[in-house]
């Protein structure tokens, strides 16, 4: 598996944002051992960026393949749907 390349889109540092990026980094770092680059983006602070990626909620997760981009909303405690949802897409499994 080549290195996963994620994007946390986020309204502010607040409870709910670091919960979000407290959840994901456990479950990459459990279970994809550091074979991914989470960058998170401020939609405050690069509202181009999230008009670009079309986010119309936070925190947002987008993990785009090498044909299908993949848009997780909420605060990420849903891990097996997220793990699903990341490796289905490297592996070409269901969509």
């Amino acid at each position: 598996m080549s290195l996963l390349s994620l994007k946390l889109y986020v309204s502010r540092r607040t409870l709910k944002t670091e919960q979000a990026i407290a959840n994901l980094e456990k479950l990459f770092n459990e279970q994809l051992k550091g074979k991914y680059e989470l960058t998170v983006i401020d939609v405050r602070e690069n509202p181009e960026q999230a008009e670009a990626d079309k986010v119309l909620a936070t925190p947002t997760l987008i993990h785009d393949s090498s044909d299908v981009r993949r848009r997780i909303i909420g605060d990420m405690s849903d891990t097996s749907r997220i793990l699903n949802a990341i490796l289905n897409d490297e592996t070409g499994g269901d969509r």
